[in-house]
C-alpha cells in the first residue's frame, strides 16, 4: 500500500525504485559497464582458440610464430585492460551514488516512521524501530548496488556461451541447456524458501537488538534491584532463538550449495566425454576443445557464484520485507489532501459530541461536549484512567476520535495539518525526556532559529540558568540519553525552559512542576503563570493545590465529566473533588482505591 502524502511505498521493487527514479544515467551506466564484463571471459576463449588452432595448423619458425601470437596476444591484454575499466567504472558509479541513495533511504523511511501515530511507538521498542532502518538501508545497498553487475554478467555470458556452443557443435548446447534448466529450477526454488528463512532470522536479531536496548536502557533499575544476572538470562530464550534460525538457514544453504557442486560436476563430465569423443572424430578442432573445456569452467564458476548471488539477493531481500512490514504500516492518522495550517487568533477549544476508545477496549467518551473558552485556565483532576491524559492526547491528536469534532477557533482539528496544530500547543509533560544533545539544542527545541541570548532569557524564566551556568560547558553540555545527566528537577526546568521559548498560544501542563522542590517550585509557578497570560491553558493535575487560580475544574470520572466550576465552587457542591481535596495527604491525590 503507498500512502499518497508520502509517496513512500511499501512494496519493495515499487520501494527501490523510488529512490533509483531520479538517477536514470546511473542505472544506464551501471548497466553498460555490467554487459561489457560479460565478455571478458568468451573473447579471452576466443583468442585462445585462435592463437591454438593457428600453432597446431601451421609450419612455425620464430618469425611467424611471433607474428600470428602478437596480435591476438595485444586484444588479450586490450580485452583485459576494458574489463578492468568497466569494473572500475562500477565501482566509481558505487562510490559516486551508493551513499546519495542509501542516506535517501535512511532519511525518507525516518521521516515516515515519525508520522506514526502514538500508538505505534507504544507498540514497538525505540532501538527495534532504529535497527529495521538500519537493517531496511543496508540490504537495500546490497540489492542495488552488490548484486546486479553478478547477474547481468551471468546472464551476458550464458546467452554468448550457448550462441557458441551451439555453433561448435549442438551436443554442447543440449548439455550446458539441461544443466541450467536443472541447476535453475532447483536453485531458485530453494531460494524462495531461503528467503523465508532469512525473514525469520531477521526477525529474531531484530527482537534481540529491541530487548538489548531496552536493558541498557533501564540499566539504573538493573543496578538498584540487583538484575544483571537476570537480565542476561532474560536474554537466553531469544538468543536461542536466534542461534536455532541461524542453524536452520545455514543448514539449508549448505545442502543446496552440495547439490549445485555435484551437479556442476556431472555437467563437466558429460562435456569432457563429448569433447574427447568428437575430437577422436576429427569433428572438432583442438582449439574448439580449449574454447569449450574453458567456457565451460568458467560458466560453472560464473553461475555457480552468481547463484550465491541469488541467495545472498534472496536474503537481502527477505529482511527488507520484513523490515517494511514493520515500519511502512499505514498511517493511522493522516492530514487530508486538502489540509490547511491551522490559525489560532484567540485559542477557544470545543469538543463537540466526542467519542472515543482505545483499540479492543470499552468506550471512553461518550458524546462528550464542552467548550473552553479562549484565555481561560482551566485545571484537570479525577482518578488515575478517568481520562485527562486521554482529552489532552485528543486536543493534541496524538489518537483520532471516532466520532464527533474537536474544534479549535472553530476550525475542526481533522480538517488542519497536524504539524500546524501541534506548532500552535504548548506541552510540557511531567516526565520530560531530552535528546542526547546539548542543553542550548534542547532548549531552543521549542524555537529552532533562537538566538543564544532568547535560550537564556528562556532558562532565567525557568530558573534554569542557575545551574546551567555551573555546568563545565554550560549551555554546550550534553544532557546524555534522554537527559539522564540531569537531576528531574533539572530536566523539567530545561523542559519549562522550552516551552516558554515557544510560546504558542494553547498551553497544556501535566504536573509540570512535580519534580520540583517547594523552593523552586514557588520561582517556577510564577513564571508558569506570566507564560499563561493571555493562553488557553489546560493544567493536568494530582496536586490540587497547583488549581487553586483556575479558572474552571473539569472533575473526571470513568470518562464522563462529572462536575465543572471553581474550587470554591466545586467545595461547596460537596461532590468528588470535594472528596478528592480531603483525601489529599500532603497535596498529593490518592488512588481511586485508596
Amino acid at each position: 500500500m503507498e500512502n499518497k502524502n508520502t509517496n513512500l511505498p511499501n512494496n519493495l521493487y515499487l520501494f527501490i525504485w523510488h529512490f533509483l527514479k531520479p538517477h536514470k544515467l546511473f542505472i544506464l551506466l551501471f548497466i553498460f559497464f555490467s554487459i561489457i564484463t560479460g565478455f571478458w571471459a568468451l573473447i579471452n576463449s576466443y583468442l585462445l582458440k585462435y592463437i591454438v588452432d593457428s600453432l597446431n595448423t601451421l609450419q612455425l619458425n620464430i618469425d611467424n610464430t611471433a607474428s600470428i601470437i602478437f596480435w591476438p596476444a595485444l586484444f588479450f591484454i586490450i580485452n583485459f585492460e576494458i574489463h578492468n575499466i568497466s569494473w572500475r567504472g562500477i565501482s566509481y558509479l558505487n562510490y559516486k551514488y551508493q551513499p546519495v541513495i542509501k542516506n535517501k533511504i535512511i532519511s525518507e523511511t525516518f521521516e515516515y516512521v515519525h508520522k506514526h501515530a502514538h500508538q505505534f511507538f507504544l507498540d514497538n521498542l525505540a532501538g527495534k524501530i532504529s535497527n529495521q532502518i538500519n537493517i531496511l538501508a543496508d540490504n537495500v545497498e546490497r540489492i542495488v548496488h552488490q548484486t546486479p553487475q553478478h547477474l547481468i554478467r551471468c546472464a551476458v555470458l550464458l546467452t554468448a556461451t550457448f550462441i557458441t556452443m551451439h555453433y561448435v557443435h549442438p551436443k554442447f548446447f543440449c548439455v550446458l541447456l539441461a544443466w541450467l534448466l536443472v541447476f535453475l529450477t532447483f536453485s531458485l526454488r530453494a531460494s524462495t524458501r531461503l528467503v523465508s528463512l532469512s525473514e525469520i532470522h531477521a526477525d529474531t536479531e531484530s527482537m534481540i537488538s529491541g530487548k538489548l536496548v531496552d536493558s541498557i536502557t533501564n540499566n539504573n533499575n538493573v543496578r538498584i534491584f540487583a538484575r544483571r544476572l537476570y537480565e542476561v538470562s532474560y536474554l537466553r530464550e531469544p538468543l536461542l532463538l536466534t542461534k536455532k534460525a541461524y542453524q536452520i538457514k545455514e543448514i539449508f544453504t549448505i545442502k543446496l550449495n552440495y547439490f549445485e557442486g555435484v551437479s556442476i560436476s556431472a555437467m563437466l563430465g558429460l562435456m569432457l566425454y563429448f569433447l574427447i569423443q568428437l575430437r577422436a572424430m576429427q569433428k572438432i578442432s583442438i582449439g574448439d576443445f580449449a574454447l569449450i573445456l574453458g567456457l565451460s569452467i568458467e560458466i560453472c564458476n560464473i553461475v555457480w557464484w552468481t547463484m550465491d548471488q541469488v541467495n545472498d539477493l534472496n536474503k537481502a531481500m527477505g529482511k527488507c520485507k520484513q523490515s517494511l512490514s514493520k515500519l511502512l504500516l499505514p498511517l493511522e492518522i493522516q492530514d487530508k489532501i486538502n489540509a490547511v495550517n491551522l490559525s489560532v487568533t484567540h485559542g477557544q477549544i470545543v469538543f463537540s459530541e466526542v467519542e472515543f476508545h482505545y483499540q479492543d477496549t470499552e468506550p471512553l467518551f461518550q458524546n462528550k461536549s464542552v467548550t473552553i473558552e479562549a484565555g481561560q485556565k482551566i485545571g484537570l483532576v479525577g482518578y488515575s484512567g478517568g481520562g485527562k491524559s486521554t482529552f489532552v492526547n485528543l486536543i493534541l491528536r496524538l489518537y483520532e476520535v471516532t466520532g464527533g469534532h474537536i474544534l479549535i477557533d472553530h476550525q475542526d482539528i481533522s480538517e488542519v495539518t497536524q504539524d500546524s496544530l501541534r506548532s500552535n500547543i504548548t506541552m510540557i509533560p511531567q516526565e520530560p525526556l531530552l535528546f542526547h544533545r546539548s542543553i542550548r539544542e534542547n532548549i531552543s527545541y521549542g524555537k529552532i532559529d533562537a538566538t543564544i541570548e532568547e535560550v537564556i532569557e528562556a532558562a532565567m524564566h525557568a530558573h534554569a540558568h542557575e545551574f546551567i551556568s555551573k555546568l563545565p560547558q554550560d549551555y554546550e553540555s550534553l544532557v546524555g540519553d534522554r537527559g539522564i545527566k540531569l537531576s528531574g528537577g533539572q530536566r523539567q526546568r530545561v523542559a519549562i525552559a522550552r516551552a516558554i521559548l515557544k510560546n504558542a498560544p494553547i498551553l497544556i501542563l501535566d504536573e509540570a512542576t512535580s519534580s520540583l522542590d517547594s523552593l523552586t517550585e514557588n520561582y517556577i509557578q510564577e513564571s508558569l503563570w506570566k507564560l499563561m497570560q493571555n493562553k488557553t491553558t489546560i493544567v493536568v493535575a494530582h496536586r490540587l493545590s497547583t488549581l487553586l487560580h483556575m479558572d474552571r475544574i473539569l472533575v473526571f470520572d470513568q470518562g464522563r465529566i462529572v462536575e465543572d466550576g471553581s474550587h470554591h465552587e466545586l467545595l461547596e457542591h460537596n461532590g468528588l473533588y470535594k472528596t478528592l481535596w480531603d483525601a489529599q495527604v500532603g497535596g498529593f491525590l490518592l488512588d481511586k482505591e485508596d
